[in-house]
């Protein structure tokens, strides 16, 4: 096998001679200037195309972050707004603060204090029973304590109106404990000034 080998070689060899051909080396093709300046322009521009790609993600991330960001702020401040807008609820013909009704209020106070600026209207409202001037008295008596405690706890006055719908707008309606159980509570709705 060798032997043929070196024949092949040999037969390879004397053909290009017989050509008069020479294989010629392989030698890098000068460029011009104007090649030369084409070329790196070309790199130049997909180095700023990269870089620019970059920096729109990282635009992009950060605008995304921004957006997360607010979008937590607002949810804070809803779930605030809803706890200082909560219902407190009464004892059948009672004006007076239970323990419940405390805790409820205490849950409001930070909320409040954290929002200088929030201004609420508390509204009493009854349950069916006794007269429409009784309950009307009745719900602003319950509005009251409700303003009376939050003041004792820091609340600015000026902050807070109160007023006493009675029985007129239930939340429930009917006749029965449960209907009524409802109905016996004050509302805090944010107030806001006019233009």
């Amino acid at each position: 096998m060798k032997k043929s080998t070196v024949a092949l070689c040999v037969v390879i060899v004397l053909s290009m001679a017989a050509c008069g051909k020479r294989m010629k080396p392989l030698v890098a093709t000068p460029i011009s200037t104007a090649q030369a300046d084409s070329m790196e322009r070309a790199r130049q521009q997909a180095v700023d195309d990269s870089l620019r790609a970059i920096r729109e993600r990282e635009l992009e991330r950060e605008r995304e972050r921004e957006r997360q960001a607010a979008l937590l702020v607002a949810a804070q401040e809803a779930e605030a707004i809803a706890l200082i807008t909560g219902t407190v609820y009464f004892e059948y013909d009672q004006a007076a603060l239970s323990a419940e009704s405390r805790a409820t209020l205490d849950a409001k106070i930070p909320a409040l204090q954290a929002r200088p600026a929030f201004r609420v209207r508390i509204t009493g409202h009854t349950d069916e029973r006794g007269s429409s001037e009784y309950n009307l008295a009745l719900g602003l008596r319950r509005a009251a304590e409700l303003k009376a405690y939050l003041v004792a706890n820091g609340i600015d006055a000026t902050r807070i109106d109160i007023s006493s719908m009675g029985e007129e707008r239930p939340a429930v309606a009917g006749s029965a404990e449960s209907a009524w159980a409802q109905n016996r509570r004050a509302e805090f709705v944010q107030v806001t000034d006019e233009p």
